[in-house]
């Protein structure tokens, strides 16, 4: 049974708008897709994964921000994927082999958000600025990487935490973290290459600690202990 109220001819109707940079836009090629989105994915294995971050203004991929995590094969096809997407159309982009599985796969997921209107800057006049996604990064342009190993004899061991490198973990009487010391990877390389540092002196500047790791019982570092 049809709708009463559903029109026998939808010739005059056209496309739904879609939110794109603060506009309604009714879209219907390409060059009509603008925004900011990122989309992940993941290898065939599912040996790593990528986040992929476009800035998009009338079609063209003008700025792309490239993160894996996974076999050395993906992480060295990130450096080609970030040669090749600047400068195409999403469509060529799309339709393009950027060499690992794990960026084909986020550069659907973030073609669909993008189409659809489903971007950080579809509310936002104008969109974002080119150079957004390296803002995305933080002031030291160091990606947020958490990597955690535990296991049922040894506990829980933090090696990688959005603040950076963990050297050491507190541990409370039972054997609880409850902070860690940790060195920010950015901020130490900005030191290390401020010639007015020594390198004892930037590890030491680029130190600091999270949590209650100065009531900690114990202290070990998570890659020996």
């Amino acid at each position: 049974m049809s709708c009463p109220n559903y029109p026998k001819n939808m010739e005059g109707f056209g496309t739904s708008p879609i939110p794109e940079e603060g506009k309604w836009i009714q879209s219907k090629e390409i060059k009509d897709v603008s925004g900011f989105s990122h989309g992940c994915g993941k290898c065939a294995p599912q040996q790593g994964t990528c986040k992929l971050t476009l800035n998009v203004k009338n079609g063209i991929i003008e700025e792309a921000l490239v993160e894996t995590i996974g076999c050395s094969g993906m992480t060295h096809s990130a450096a080609m994927a970030a040669e090749i997407l600047p400068g195409k159309t999403l469509l060529e982009a799309l339709n393009t082999d950027l060499v690992c599985d794990a960026i084909n796969d986020a550069m659907k997921q973030v073609f669909l958000q993008l189409v659809y209107g489903r971007s950080q800057s579809a509310f936002s006049e104008g969109g974002l600025a080119i150079g957004s996604a390296l803002e995305d990064l933080g002031k030291t342009l160091s990606s947020n990487v958490a990597t955690v190993y535990s296991n049922k004899k040894f506990g829980t061991k933090y090696l990688n935490l959005a603040e950076g490198y963990i050297t050491k973990e507190g541990l409370d009487e039972n054997g609880e973290i409850i902070g860690y010391e940790y060195v920010n990877m950015g901020t130490l390389m900005n030191y290390l290459k401020d010639t007015k540092f020594t390198p004892q002196e930037a590890i030491a500047k680029a130190t600091k600690t999270y949590g209650r790791f100065d009531e900690a019982v114990k202290v070990i570092d998570p890659r020996r202990a």
